[in-house]
């Protein structure tokens, strides 16, 4: 993608087409899942704290984050194996980079059927997750409510905010791709390009300003320098 928006390198060959396709939505899925264990990380120290090194012990750890990668690496085989067994009549992906639903319109066949395995998958991992974190913050409101002082739920809420921006920036555009489909509304290629950009690099943007943000000595700096940008202006 950054090689076709800043280079204008608009070639690619089939084997890289395949392999950056499986890199995107393993990226993607790998994301997904991470934002849950994120979710269940925060609900399991803020709801149980005494039992938090009880329960999310090293061996559970590695073996969730090793459970998350033996869900991507399946998911991602099973779609690659699909894409390669497409036949295809045109060399064109009409979209900035590879990917699954570019690959099915690019090929010589039906799309429709070909739609049914990744909307399975997707709702269940997308779905799925979406609902769990949307569950464990559930808990934790009902935990922060029955805190006893105001400073304990500030400190809940900063410890939670960062993780749902995130989150929101995860699932929105997803959320806003699936309703304009749902609704019927046409997109033309410049705008399904636009969204598909925005939906990938947006979580990757805001995921180090957010957590640099939440580091008390950055946050101390930059406002130092936007002080000093004001008197600067000031003086001028």
């Amino acid at each position: 993608m950054i090689s076709v928006l800043l280079a204008e390198v608009k070639t690619i060959s089939y084997y890289s087409c395949i392999s950056s396709m499986c890199i995107y939505h393993l990226g993607d899925i790998e994301e997904c899942l991470a934002l849950s264990l994120m979710a269940l990380d925060r609900t399991i120290a803020i709801s149980t704290p005494l039992r938090y090194h009880s329960i999310l012990t090293n061996p559970r750890l590695f073996l969730l984050i090793t459970a998350t990668w033996l869900i991507g690496l399946g998911v991602i085989g099973v779609v690659a194996a699909q894409a390669d067994s497409l036949p295809y009549c045109q060399p064109i992906i009409r979209y900035v980079f590879c990917d699954y639903p570019a690959m099915v319109r690019a090929a010589c066949v039906n799309p429709e059927p070909y739609w049914m395995l990744p909307t399975i998958l997707g709702l269940w991992l997308i779905g799925a997750q979406f609902t769990f974190i949307l569950l464990s913050y559930v808990n934790l409101t009902y935990t922060v409510l029955r805190l006893p002082n105001n400073e304990s739920r500030v400190q809940v809420f900063n410890t939670c905010v960062c993780h749902i921006i995130v989150v929101s920036s995860y699932y929105v555009p997803k959320l806003v791709s699936v309703l304009l489909t749902r609704i019927g509304v046409r997109l033309n290629l410049t705008e399904r390009n636009a969204l598909l950009i925005i939906a990938t690099l947006l979580p990757s943007l805001i995921n180090p300003v957010v957590y640099c943000l939440k580091t008390k000595e950055i946050r101390k700096r930059l406002l130092r320098c936007l002080q000093a940008r004001s008197d600067w202006f000031s003086v001028e």
